[in-house]
């Protein structure tokens, strides 16, 4: 998993997160078997910033029904990637 690709997933631009963009946080989804130095590699590397810190989550994955099949939603894992001031990551 040496890659960047493979270990951001996607950058989660909800409500929430982006009240916290103006104090240098920014939340990712990574795989589930990225570690914080992994995280905080491909961050530097791709959006070409300098990170402070890196804080992880698991989101457990719900039960789910479709009509009479019982299933489960995958367990995901988010990362606030805090940056070093001065610092900022341009979204669209």
């Amino acid at each position: 998993m040496s890659e960047s690709g493979n270990v951001i997933r996607a950058l989660i631009r909800t409500e929430k997160s982006t009240v916290t963009e103006p104090q240098g946080k920014y939340l990712f989804l990574v795989n589930l078997r990225a570690n914080k130095v992994q995280i905080k590699q491909a961050v530097e590397q791709l959006y070409k910033v300098k990170v402070k810190d890196v804080n992880t989550f698991i989101s457990l994955g719900k039960m789910k029904r479709v009509r009479y099949q019982a299933g489960r939603t995958p367990d995901l894992k988010k990362a606030v990637v805090t940056l070093k001031p001065g610092q900022k990551i341009e979204t669209a």
